[in-house]
């Protein structure tokens, strides 16, 4: 174990800490808990969205892939920044004139009926453990590679301080933990960029033609196909990640952290500049570590390619920067995992407690007990679930959320303000059969089953494509569609009047 690692690591918990017990002291209210209160500024929020989104898969695992697989590895970044347009012009200021604390606020304040609030929160709960639960079994394997402690005990290290940032902080904690790793990762990124840059003697023709013999791909290393070669997946991949990022709930809760919608819009044209930058220097992180690392390195490390952006900092910048680098991709699991157990343990203690269990009428104190209890079951059931996966593959995980969020979430947030005709029973069918739809989908696919043992069961998957999201999307759409017009209750227009009128002016809300 690196002491100067170890050391960086240290700071970081210890910083996270410090701002989890200044914000305790902040946290005495359920908005405080779930929201921090409202207060955050648009830049504020645009990073703390940015910290949350740029996950280690993003850090971690696609400068692995670019410098494995070529253009092919760069379609997660494509799609994960074209996927904050869908947010910034259809969702992000409907959602916060709408809502209060979560995105079930928002459906519920068109459909009053709880089953409705109760499905809306079991989508959330469901995204947020597939989410975590990959997160955490990267987070053991990675902290086990870097610092050489043991997988269960790297997992449970997470989990406790992940527990500690949203018991007692709540949402001011996890914001400024996701504020602080976004600022590390930008600047972590930006250094190792330039270091690169530098080599290829800051010329993007240069840089280009080099790397047309750098790897065992040759040429082709610039060429889509080299990992997807079924154009179906590559489009279905893609359409999950455009769309699901309009229906991951622990990026939604962010726009209740600012005071209006006008404030949300500039948070996520905030997080929209500062992610696109950060996906265009994955270009110079795989580049790089293709060239300064090799092929052959890579693998031999890890053969996901996870640990390519530590071996580059390595190579360039010597045993310090590797353990920088170290130390964010920590602080970047961090961040991830305190958001997703903050909107796992809101649906569970705003929408099925608070609003389904005690209708409505549960008192300030109770809210903040239930938040808070909420919040160490998720972790408690997550950490379990990440212990016993470790030996399974669970990569497909991350793109399940994605498919369940643009499958189950986003037809009922779109129809819920866009479609007049759109009643209880559409949104019911069309988010059941999002959800229902990918993970049966999933369950039959080649990321559950390989004939060469290379996933969760050995046998014949029984459809091609790992990602179902170029299915069960269209057939959440077509299921809230169908729904709605099989259904004998006329809509309530003088309620979709009242929508349209708040989603788009917020004229409503208490602007004071």
């Amino acid at each position: 174990m690196s002491a100067t690692a170890f050391i960086l690591f240290l700071a970081i918990v210890a910083l996270t800490l410090v701002i989890t017990y200044f914000a305790a002291r902040r946290t005495k209210t359920a908005n405080e808990f779930y929201t921090a209160g409202g207060g955050l500024t648009g830049l504020q929020n645009g990073l703390a969205i940015a910290g949350d989104y740029m996950s280690a898969a993003s850090f971690l695992g696609i400068a692995g892939m670019i410098a494995l697989n070529g253009f092919d590895g760069f379609f997660y970044s494509i799609g994960f920044l074209v996927a904050y347009l869908v947010v910034l012009y259809i969702v992000a200021e409907p959602l916060r004139n709408l809502g209060k604390f979560t995105m079930a606020d928002m459906i519920a304040s068109r459909f009053k009926q709880k089953k409705i609030r109760g499905v809306a929160a079991l989508n959330t709960i469901t995204i947020s453990t597939f989410y975590m639960i990959a997160q955490l079994v990267g987070a053991g394997a990675l902290i086990k590679l870097l610092l050489g402690i043991d997988y269960t005990l790297a997992v449970c290290i997470v989990g406790v301080l992940m527990t500690i940032y949203v018991v007692f902080g709540g949402m001011i904690a996890t914001s400024w933990v996701q504020i602080i790793k976004a600022v590390l990762l930008m600047a972590g990124t930006l250094i190792i960029s330039i270091l690169v840059f530098s080599k290829f003697g800051f010329s993007l023709t240069n840089m280009f033609e080099q790397m047309k013999t750098a790897t065992p791909l040759g040429a082709d290393f610039l060429n889509p196909g080299n990992k997807y070669k079924v154009p179906l997946e590559t489009l279905s991949l893609n359409l999950a990640l455009v769309l699901g990022t309009a229906g991951l709930p622990h990026i939604l809760i962010r726009f209740y952290t600012v005071k209006d919608a006008k404030t949300a819009r500039k948070s996520v044209v905030s997080a929209t500049w500062i992610i696109g930058i950060f996906y265009i220097m994955t270009v110079f992180l795989g580049f790089g570590a293709a060239a300064f690392v090799g092929f052959e390195n890579i693998l031999a490390a890890d053969q996901a390619g996870n640990m390519a952006a530590p071996l580059l900092a390595q190579a360039l910048g010597g045993d310090f920067l590797f353990a920088f680098v170290s130390a964010i991709a920590f602080a970047t699991i961090l961040a991830v995992v305190t958001g997703l157990v903050l909107s796992a343990a809101s649906a569970f203690a705003h929408d099925i407690y608070s609003q389904i269990i005690r209708k409505g009428a549960a008192t300030e104190k109770e809210q903040m007990i239930a938040a808070r209890w909420a919040s160490i079951g998720v972790s408690v059931l997550s950490i379990l679930l990440a212990v016993f996966a470790q030996s399974l593959n669970v990569a497909f995980l991350v793109s399940l959320a994605f498919a369940v969020a643009a499958s189950a979430n986003l037809p009922l947030i779109i129809f819920t303000v866009f479609w007049k005709r759109f009643n209880a029973a559409g949104a019911l069918t069309g988010s059941l059969i999002g959800l229902l739809s990918a993970l049966i989908l999933v369950s039959i696919s080649p990321s559950v089953w390989d004939p060469a043992g290379n996933a969760i069961f050995i046998g014949e998957p029984l459809i091609p494509i790992s990602n179902p999201g170029i299915i069960s999307i269209p057939l959440g759409f077509l299921g809230a569609y169908l729904g709605t017009i099989l259904s004998s209750k006329a809509p309530d227009k003088d309620a979709f009047a009242e929508i349209q009128v708040k989603a788009h002016t917020g004229i409503h809300m208490d602007q004071s």
